[in-house]
């Protein structure tokens, strides 16, 4: 069963920010969707097994920008 999660984003500032973060999330394997929205600075991240806090973590710095 997948997991849902809401992540704090940091460091978006315009549309291709939210691109990024949401191609970074959905690069993790087992990661099914994320919907990022750059009004909230957050990501809703729905995964399944082998993805982690941390591979998500890792992604998004390495596309920039930071989970809090």
């Amino acid at each position: 069963m997948a997991t849902k999660q809401t992540l704090k984003i940091e460091g978006m500032t315009c549309d291709m920010c939210v691109k990024h973060v949401s191609e970074a999330l959905e690069s993790v394997d087992g990661v099914k969707s994320a919907k990022v929205s750059l009004k909230k600075n957050e990501a809703q991240v729905k995964f399944d097994e082998p993805a982690t806090l941390t591979q998500m973590s890792t992604a998004v710095a390495a596309a920039g920008y930071k989970i809090v």
